[in-house]
């Protein structure tokens, strides 16, 4: 095969997960919103999100925070997360993985909000 086959086949069994796992949480409200990460080869990203008004409520990005992606800054962008979430009056979320495996970078951040006092 390919690499753009590979790339192509990667690309769509994610689309896959990320449809399972949104069909199996419940939608983010402005009382629980729903936390979703993307993480990239460089930088993470997470944005908590109102789906019944379709609005982000909170957002933070590792690249504005001068970080790379990687499980120990991983820890470091949920703590900034958490604390933009609790300026907003946000103690619990749902969080939405975005259809990337629950390790590594993706668990390190989940954990990261779990440790600086968000309900997930």
């Amino acid at each position: 095969m390919s690499r753009a086959k590979d790339l192509a086949k990667k690309t769509s069994l994610r689309a896959i997960r990320k449809r399972r796992v949104r069909g199996n949480i419940s939608k983010g409200t402005a009382a629980t919103p729903r936390v979703t990460v993307f993480k990239s080869n460089k930088y993470l990203s997470a944005q908590a999100i109102d789906d019944v008004a379709g609005v982000t409520l909170a957002a933070v990005n590792s690249k504005a925070l001068g970080l790379s992606s990687n499980k120990e800054n991983a820890v470091k962008v949920a703590a900034q997360f958490a604390e933009t979430l609790k300026s907003n009056n946000i103690e619990t979320v749902v969080f939405d993985r975005n259809g990337y495996l629950y390790h590594g970078v993706v668990a390190a951040f989940a954990q990261g909000l779990r440790d600086n006092g968000i309900k997930l």
